[in-house]
């Protein structure tokens, strides 16, 4: 085995946008890179610049010390090296390599792959990266693991290439678990302003006249809600006091977004989803509460 300070062998399997940015990063710190996709052609570039094609997904396994997979989700991964653990002229072919699947999926999906991997004679690591494709490499890029601390730790200056590297636990979910909880938020956010947008079009106005200001409303939330670790200790200790902005006040404004949606004729599931959360916690009693008392009714319905 190569030592990790040293050029180590690497496969990249998925050769999508995230895929071939991680393959040219890991390409430029020197380390020799195999890649393998369904579609060939998407590699030119990188064997342009030096990577190796595999010819199959069984020589890109073999190629590799240090497999990286970037696929669509997990079943992705069953799909190409499923047949290839299941041919008996390929008997070992995953003994002793490390897998570290950066593609997206559910914690449960995650587990199920480690041990999968681990009657495979592998060890597993899964990923979630923060950042898309262009910033991958770059200042910015971090990426969550979780899985054994061991293998993360032998294997952290490679993929510190592609992003720092937020460890987490030895959980192989847990690392799934926080990439889909931050999507939450940011899938949420772009709907909510594609939303906005429609609200206001419907009502003739350019969306150039619009989106510069809805977007620093999104940057402003942080000094909004304030500092993250204090609302984290609000949250956990179930303090809601109330004294700026009550679950009644926002819950109207909730309200008056929906009847506004629904007099424009725009999609209203969204602001119902919204509306909802309020009602349901003024019915809880938490009406003279601040807004993050929202959390107890969506904790609870969970």
């Amino acid at each position: 085995m190569s030592s990790p300070s040293g050029p180590v062998p690497i496969t990249v399997i998925g050769l999508g946008p995230m895929g071939r940015a991680m393959a040219a990063t890991l390409m430029r710190a020197g380390h020799p890179v195999t890649v393998w996709n369904r579609t060939p052609s998407r590699a030119d570039g990188l064997v342009a610049g030096g990577a190796t094609l595999a010819p199959s997904p069984a020589a890109a396994v073999a190629a590799g010390e240090l497999l990286i997979l970037s696929l669509t989700d997990y079943q992705a991964m069953y799909d190409i090296l499923g047949p290839v653990v299941e041919d008996p002229q390929q008997a070992g072919v995953l003994a002793g390599k490390v897998l570290v699947n950066l593609s997206s999926d559910t914690p449960d999906a995650s587990r199920e792959a480690a041990a999968w991997a681990a009657r495979n004679g592998a060890r597993f690591v899964t990923g979630g990266v923060m950042v898309p494709a262009p910033a991958v490499g770059t200042a910015g890029a971090y990426v969550f693991y979780s899985g054994p601390k061991k293998v993360f730790e032998e294997y952290e200056p490679v993929l510190r290439l592609i992003g720092q590297p937020r460890y987490l636990d030895e959980d192989p979910g847990l690392a799934q678990l926080f990439y889909q909880a931050h999507l939450d938020v940011f899938l949420t956010a772009l709907s909510s302003l594609l939303h906005a947008t429609a609200l206001v079009t419907a009502a003739g106005v350019p969306a150039a006249e619009f989106l510069p200001d809805a977007l620093t409303t999104l940057t402003d939330i942080p000094a909004m809600i304030g500092d993250g670790l204090e609302l984290a200790r609000q949250l956990e200790a179930g303090e809601h006091p109330g004294d700026l902005s009550t679950v009644l006040m926002m819950g109207a404004t909730a309200d008056h977004i929906l009847r506004t949606s629904e007099k424009a004729g725009v999609e209203v599931e969204l602001p119902k989803a919204i509306k909802s959360h309020y009602d349901r916690a003024v019915a809880a009693g938490q009406g003279t509460r601040n807004w993050t008392a929202l959390y107890e009714v969506i904790r609870a319905s969970g």
